[in-house]
């Protein structure tokens, strides 16, 4: 339980508390709503039934959606190796077993936190300005920041094993790389199954999202058809780029099957290894088959250094309380929104022809890149901070109510079927017989989504004129380098904190837990 003064919260309210946020979201969207912009949104609905099958549309975006899933598998794939390997550089368990102070280990994983710590699409704006428009950009900008965090969470895993199992086959005349690929191996590779194979959906809406901003794919088609309102030919590329991920998710289900982790630990380690390698030599193979050229651009901008007077004097200038509010305020809200509603949508109409509906809605929410979302939010309302948070809760709701759906379709309902059965209000026995169970996970992995919810921030400041976001994009489109060494460095700042301030979060609700 969690306690306010006198007043106490069972976890599974405190995981809908948060959806009384879409209250006063709700109430300014409205308020600044203009009623021409209506019939706009309706078109857009209505051409959700009647995407436009016009044969060079549909061939048009199975080409962009071939890059941006070409992009994606590539970039996913070399992520996974280098988190892996990087995650043996950082891993303070390796440093003791080869007796080498971990002063390295801190230094590389304080390197890769701040890699981390920049969103993709800053990796992105930054490399295009210096190297202007290369497909290997988004590439590039996927794998410095995935690499980094895949690394921290494998790194984590390995630093959680008991070194006394480890010390003990050592003992034995084992060498290292003997311990290495019989011990700590087969350890990783159920995290690569679940959340390394997770990754691969958040790159494909990576390598989605850096396509609106410029760097081609079904991103660029994206944002090409809603700028121009061709809402037929954008649901054209939305259907499409649905049906490709849930075969992703067909095939990553099946590969998550607790009887080939646990009967066939061996053979799963290789086959999964075998398969990264094959997806990454296949998507280098499909990239340079689609055209993808990989060559270094002849001519390179070279950003000018600041000057310490310039930096202090843009120091000084920007508006930095409203900055920060403004992201921090984003992202509080967008965090409420995307915790609150989805276990709210299952608490109200919980059956499966509901739940069906919801898991197709919540996957064409991470599909819409919030930049996008914004957009049609705004044929409506004036911008605002509200249009940003919801912007960013939307997607983040569809990646929350797919996580929930699938921890609660996992469990066993003895505890569902015990309270119907004594008759409880089936809402009720829903709460506490299904959702219950499952609240204390989906309490931390919220905490988790608001820190990568404060990384996007930048995604929907540049397009809805607030936050650091945006002043990131103005400072780049002055070139005005000073201010974008310091918006970098805030967000890194900020990130930072929000990643410790997370963490702390989550010991204390682990720890409550433990205490009941």
């Amino acid at each position: 339980m969690f306690s306010i003064k006198n007043i106490k919260f069972s976890q599974p309210i405190l995981c809908l508390l948060p959806s009384l946020v879409l209250i006063p979201v709700s109430i300014n969207i409205v308020k600044d709503i203009h009623l021409d912009g209506l019939s706009i949104i309706y078109n857009f609905i209505a051409a959700s039934i009647q995407p436009s099958t016009d044969y060079n549309v549909i061939s048009n975006s199975l080409n962009q959606i071939q890059i941006t899933i070409a992009v994606a598998l590539f970039s996913w794939s070399i992520s996974i190796f280098l988190g892996f390997f990087l995650s043996l550089a950082s891993s303070y368990n390796i440093y003791k077993l080869l007796g080498i102070p971990k002063l390295i280990a801190v230094f590389i994983r304080r390197t890769l936190a701040l890699l981390r710590s920049i969103h993709e699409l800053i990796w992105g704006i930054i490399f295009l300005q210096i190297f202007g428009l290369a497909p290997w950009i988004a590439i590039l900008s996927i794998i410095i920041p995935y690499s980094s965090l895949l690394a921290r969470i494998f790194s984590e895993q390995i630093d959680s094993i008991d070194l006394s199992k480890i010390i003990a086959i050592q003992k034995t005349g084992a060498k290292n790389i003997q311990v290495l690929i019989t011990f700590l191996i087969p350890k990783i590779m159920p995290l690569i199954s679940s959340y390394g194979f997770y990754r691969l959906e958040c790159a494909i809406r990576g390598a989605t999202l850096l396509g609106v901003f410029g760097l081609g794919g079904i991103g660029t088609e994206l944002q090409l058809a809603t700028s121009s309102l061709n809402f037929n030919e954008m649901w054209t590329s939305i259907w499409l780029l649905f049906i490709v991920i849930f075969i992703l998710e067909q095939i990553v289900h099946i590969l998550q099957q607790p009887s080939l982790i646990k009967n066939k630990t061996g053979q799963f380690s290789i086959g999964i290894i075998l398969l990264l390698l094959c997806t990454c030599g296949l998507s280098l193979v499909w990239l340079k088959y689609i055209g993808i050229d990989f060559s270094f651009p002849e001519t390179i901008h070279l950003v000018q250094i600041p000057s310490i007077v310039n930096i202090l004097l843009a120091l000084k200038n920007l508006s930095w309380i409203k900055l920060f509010s403004d992201t921090l305020l984003i992202t509080i809200i967008a965090s409420l929104l995307a915790t609150g509603i989805p276990p709210l949508l299952l608490l109200i109409s919980h059956n499966k022809i509901v739940e069906i509906f919801l898991s197709v809605i919540w996957t064409l929410c991470r599909l819409f890149p919030p930049p996008l979302t914004s957009l049609l939010i705004l044929l409506f309302s004036k911008p605002s901070l509200y249009v940003a948070a919801l912007a960013l809760g939307i997607q983040n709701i569809g990646v929350l109510g797919r996580l929930l759906k699938e921890s609660i379709g996992k469990q066993n309902n003895k505890l569902y079927n015990v309270l119907k059965a004594n008759g409880s209000n089936p809402k009720i026995s829903w709460l506490y017989g299904k959702f219950a169970p499952q609240s204390n996970t989906y309490l931390i992995y919220s905490i988790y989504r608001a820190d990568i919810i404060l990384r996007e921030t930048v995604v929907v400041g540049v397009v809805g004129g607030v936050g650091l976001g945006w002043q990131l994009q103005e400072s780049l489109s002055s070139f005005a380098w000073e201010e974008v060494f310091l918006i970098t460095l805030a967000f890194i700042t900020i990130t930072l904190m929000g990643e410790y301030i997370g963490e702390i979060l989550q010991k204390q609700i682990q720890h409550t837990n433990k205490d009941k």
